[in-house]
């Protein structure tokens, strides 16, 4: 499957108790100075904004182009030139049309597209989801047909992907405050999730999701991950919450790669993802942790993990190439990333690493972007940015972008710049509760 529902305690093997010292984030703060790097925004050039300006228009270009026109389900993927794969016609990804929602979102608000065409196709979405697309509980299925929303790829009822969704959803919402039909949609959406079919006691965790055939998955999401958001989302919904507990129930395991400290999550899009819309930046929750510190010094210690594996792959990793998450790779899709290295490891570099990561490390993760592009522009830089990864050591390179990855880039890249995702999606009162009762001061 691919990467929401992927099972992060298989990579860590942190089904151990593991307790996080209360007073964490003092040794997070504490690594950030030994290591040298700093949490403030990089100073953009002219030369950084028109770099980020094509990059961003690039990406929402995929979720005009690659979106059904009538249901404005946001397909999972595409060729670079933007066709589409026969194998994979039709297939849409309701994470991405989370990610796409958000899309519409930046580009009216930096006038690439009008607000009646991003109200428009917003609105479209919305209707189809409330009134037509399957769904279970409230939660959607993970691959959806384009035009009928019927699932695809026996693909399962997902907590996270639905999760994802709604954090687009919840983005227009706040972008469309004025517009009374659009926020009606957005709240009896996000009412209808039933977050407690899917919550068990003891400890107060959530499911990754369910299926027809088979029922409930077994896995929990018990490890720190990309569910922070889905945890959230569940303690602040006015219709059907999930106790304030699950928020210290699951793990936070502490990794140590050279001088970087961190919790760890394995691939660095389980870093990205809930921080595209949740604004976790100087605050600390009831453990007393920081979690954009914390997605810093992961960024950082991504980049240090590459820089590592040089000598295997000189050809692939170097100070300003580097990034390795979860992607396309010449064996079809692989849920890897680092520290630790993973055996499948060969090179492969992956842009949406350091892309998504902008909002937390703009130093390292411009100059990554830019010398990516720069030294293999013709075969890596395409119509909707950046293909999903290539292999500078054995000549491979994708023919396909992804939707959630071409979105992290441009949601990651947008908050870097102005705070836009985050300054729509926080004001939310539901999330400002939710964080209320997780302890975040």
């Amino acid at each position: 499957m691919r990467r929401c529902g992927w099972n992060p305690t298989r990579w860590l093997s942190s089904r151990c108790s593991h307790k996080v010292p209360r007073f964490l984030s003092l040794f997070l703060i504490g690594a950030l100075f030994l290591t040298g790097f700093t949490l403030s925004a990089a100073t953009l050039t002219t030369k950084d904004r028109v770099f980020l300006d094509d990059l961003e228009k690039r990406a929402l270009r995929y979720f005009m182009d690659q979106a059904d026109p009538v249901t404005g389900l946001v397909y999972d993927r595409a060729h670079t030139d933007g066709s589409q794969d026969p194998r994979s016609l039709n297939v849409t990804s309701i994470a991405a049309t989370g990610f796409g929602l958000t899309a519409l979102c930046i580009g009216a608000q930096r006038h690439w597209i009008t607000d009646q065409d991003a109200h428009d196709r917003v609105l479209r979405t919305l209707q189809f989801l409330l009134h037509r697309a399957p769904q279970k509980n409230g939660f959607f299925y993970h691959f959806m047909d384009a035009t009928t929303g019927q699932r695809r790829y026996t693909s399962e009822v997902s907590s996270i992907d639905t999760a994802l969704l709604l954090g687009g959803i919840l983005t227009a919402k706040q972008y469309f405050s004025n517009d009374s039909e659009i926020v009606n949609l957005a709240n009896r959406l996000y009412r209808r999730v039933d977050f407690s079919w899917l919550y068990r006691q003891q400890p107060d965790q959530l499911l990754h999701g369910w299926r027809p055939e088979s029922g409930f998955l077994k896995y929990r999401w018990d490890t720190y991950s990309e569910a922070s958001i889905l945890y959230l989302l569940g303690m602040g919904s006015t219709s059907h919450p999930i106790p304030a507990a699950s928020w210290e129930s699951w793990n936070r395991p502490v990794f140590q790669f050279d001088n970087y400290k961190y919790i760890a999550a394995g691939p660095l899009f389980t870093y990205q993802y809930s921080e595209a819309w949740i604004d976790f930046r100087n605050k600390k929750d009831s453990k007393g942790i920081d979690y954009f510190e914390n997605s810093t010094i992961a960024t950082h210690a991504q980049r240090a993990f590459c820089l590592s594996l040089r000598s295997k792959f000189p050809k692939s990793y170097s100070q300003n190439v580097w990034g390795i998450t979860a992607s396309d790779s010449v064996r079809g899709y692989v849920a890897w990333g680092g520290p630790p290295l993973d055996p499948a490891t060969d090179g492969t570099v992956v842009p949406c690493a350091a892309g998504g990561s902008l909002m937390f490390a703009p130093d390292i993760c411009l100059r990554a972007l830019r010398t990516m592009k720069s030294r293999f522009y013709r075969q890596i830089w395409g119509r909707y940015g950046f293909t999903d990864a290539f292999n500078p050591t054995t000549g491979w390179v994708d023919d396909d972008v992804i939707g959630i990855d071409v979105g992290i880039i441009l949601l990651s890249a947008e908050n870097l710049r102005d705070d836009g995702v985050w300054n729509l999606f926080m004001r939310n009162p539901e999330i400002v509760q939710a964080m209320k009762l997780a302890g975040f001061h």
